[in-house]
């Protein structure tokens, strides 16, 4: 196993290629996304903890099973979010039911979602930011995961197209279009615009 202070100077491609040389370094690999992605399953999926870390458990199974097929191509964390995304899908089909619960970063979400519909500096963003886990439970999944990859997650266009496997453009609009169903949602909770 290589050194834990030469390890986090290291990319994700090269850490990549020393676990394929030995296994041990799996677990450096699991270290740096096992936070990020169970905040990423928690946004999008509202499950609990317990069922985040079964979802996480399995991510990091198919990651490990398949990394020898991992396409150099692509950004590693691009590669290890869609796993991540198609477990959380995976499990959301198993279970035939919404989530209930999902944990939004209101201010950020608002501040990047929002902005584009010019609603007024005097908006109430207390009375908002209650109302956001209510309003995006009522979005479609698709919708939610793709405001949550590009605004709490940060990622860019090439790296949500990377995750979703869909074109870029077919990202743009899946974004242009969850924007649009949040504010309809806003509306209809009836928060004033």
């Amino acid at each position: 196993m290589a050194d834990f202070n030469n390890i986090e100077n290291l990319s994700d491609e090269e850490l990549v290629k020393l676990t394929l040389a030995d296994q041990d370094n799996f677990l450096h690999i699991i270290k740096r996304y096992e936070i990020k992605l169970s905040y990423y399953i928690k946004r999008i999926s509202g499950l609990v903890s317990e069922d985040i870390e079964d979802i996480l458990q399995e991510v990091f199974i198919k990651t490990y099973q398949n990394l020898n097929n991992f396409d150099q191509k692509l950004k590693f964390s691009s590669w290890i979010y869609r796993i991540a995304h198609n477990e959380v899908i995976s499990n959301w089909r198993k279970r035939k039911s919404r989530p209930e619960n999902v944990v939004w970063d209101a201010e950020k979400v608002l501040d990047n979602i929002v902005a584009d519909f010019d609603i007024s500096q005097d908006i109430d963003r207390a009375i908002l930011s209650k109302n956001m886990e209510s309003i995006f439970s009522k979005m479609d999944i698709k919708y939610r995961d793709v405001l949550v990859l590009k605004f709490i997650e940060d990622k860019n266009y090439q790296e949500i197209s990377d995750i979703l496997e869909k074109p870029m453009g077919t990202v743009a609009t899946l974004i242009n279009r969850a924007k649009k169903q949040f504010k309809k949602k806003l509306e209809e909770s009836q928060v004033k615009l």
